[in-house]
């Protein structure tokens, strides 16, 4: 039975290497719709968290989702990628970081597609979800595939398809978010917009794999150049003591010509403050210079910075130093209610807090510990928020606006707080210093 078949009948498998914040939410799409899933990941203890205990390691995915798709049957989680060769569609969802020199690191895209090259057979789909540079699928991960001797567009179909996964978007999920599709080839497009159709319900083809992979960096670039111009706004108002919030909220009733974009204490996530220097790698190659992305990557690298000359700014005006200083850091994750640490600008205020002497402990009840990150070890807990905690503060750093706080109850028994998300936007007092 060929693929377009197997498609048309629901009678296929589908193998997705990595099981995180994109990987895990598309399986359980699948799974969800009677289709076998075969997840693959280095990481036991998410297979085992599948497999054994059933239950979620990311917080805004219920436990009872997988062990829904794990009691029926159709999905399960391996570390053996020899199964690769069981799948008729293979889905890549790996990070791609920067390296320490913010070059692009597409190390677990390649070292994914030489394990797939060595299981390849024919009648297989490959597909890449994972943001990279254009030239990623049809020049590195074909070059890779092609060796096995088998030809793209006959024997195999190669596509790329960015995921635009929201955690915890209460508007929009996997399925119902547009899914841009490319193929390296016609017949490749075709079964790649066969295959996601399965269970997303608008496919948005695109001419080229090329065309794919730009989609994705133009929507994050896009992202990033507007979330630094408000916060060099916010700098720039705040010397003339304007309120960037209230202009904003003054200038979203437009109802054309302007899209609302908010400041805050620096860039989180995997996508935005990474995806737009893979274009800028990528335009050298072409003796091109990006100066917006590259100018706004500074902008929103300094934010962090920003943020913490603000906080000695409001020591100093209550007679304190910042060394010494405790501090209590609100919210880890890079956005509200949810638990991703990937690049959250929290955890760089904390490193630069502790490197000038502050006593910084945080709360957040999503995240009650620190992992260990490529940038970071920081051996904390999360603190309880009760009235007496709070009060023994020198100052509260509100980073993250989870819906969870009492931010009347902050404000009551805080003694100085700095307010980077305007969560306390509907106070007034003198507390309060906003960054």
């Amino acid at each position: 039975m060929d693929l377009k078949t197997k498609l048309k009948t629901n009678d296929f498998t589908v193998g997705i290497i990595g099981l995180g914040y994109v990987g895990l939410p598309l399986a359980l799409e699948y799974s969800s719709k009677g289709i076998n899933v075969i997840g693959f990941d280095l990481d036991v203890n998410k297979i085992k968290h599948i497999n054994i205990s059933k239950r979620t390691y990311i917080k805004h995915i219920p436990s009872e989702r997988i062990k829904t798709e794990v009691n029926r049957k159709t999905f399960s989680a391996t570390s053996d990628f020899s199964k690769l060769r069981i799948a008729d569609v293979i889905i890549i969802c790996v990070p791609t970081p920067l390296n320490v020199n913010r070059e692009p690191d597409i190390s677990y895209v390649l070292n994914s597609t030489r394990e797939i090259a060595k299981y390849l057979r024919k009648g297989q789909m490959v597909s890449l979800e994972s943001t990279t540079y254009p030239g990623t699928t049809d020049e590195d991960i074909l070059s890779i595939l092609s060796k096995t001797g088998l030809k793209v567009g006959r024997d195999f179909f190669l596509c790329f398809s960015p995921e635009r996964e929201d955690p915890n978007n209460p508007h929009y999920s996997t399925s119902t978010i547009p899914k841009v599709v490319g193929g390296v080839t016609r017949q490749c497009l075709d079964i790649g917009v066969m295959a996601y159709g399965k269970v997303i319900k608008k496919i948005v083809p695109v001419s080229s794999t090329r065309a794919a992979e730009a989609t994705k960096l133009l929507e994050n670039i896009f992202r990033s150049i507007n979330i630094a111009l408000v916060n060099e706004l916010k700098q720039v108002f705040d010397r003339m003591n304007i309120d960037v919030w209230e202009v904003i909220q003054a200038a979203s009733t437009k109802p054309f010509g302007f899209m609302p974009f908010y400041p805050g204490p620096g860039l989180g996530g995997h996508c935005i403050p990474i995806d737009p220097f893979y274009l800028t790698w990528k335009a050298r190659e072409y003796d091109m210079s990006t100066k917006f992305i590259e100018l706004a990557g500074e902008i929103n690298t300094f934010m962090p910075f920003y943020v913490v000359e603000k906080v000695i700014h409001a020591l100093n005006d209550n007679y304190k130093s910042i060394k010494g200083s405790k501090i209590l850091l609100l919210g880890l994750a890079y956005k509200k209610d949810i638990d991703d640490l990937r690049e959250s600008p929290s955890l760089k205020l904390l490193e630069i807090l502790q490197e000038h002497g502050a006593v910084v402990d945080y709360n957040d009840d999503y995240t009650t510990s620190i992992p260990k990150v490529r940038k970071y070890n920081f051996k904390k807990h999360s603190v309880k928020l009760t009235a007496k905690v709070v009060s023994k503060y020198d100052l509260v750093l509100l980073a993250t606006d989870h819906s969870y706080y009492d931010y009347g109850m902050i404000l009551k028994h805080a003694k100085i707080i700095v307010d980077t998300r305007n969560g306390f936007g509907k106070y007034k007092s003198k507390k309060i210093f906003k960054a």
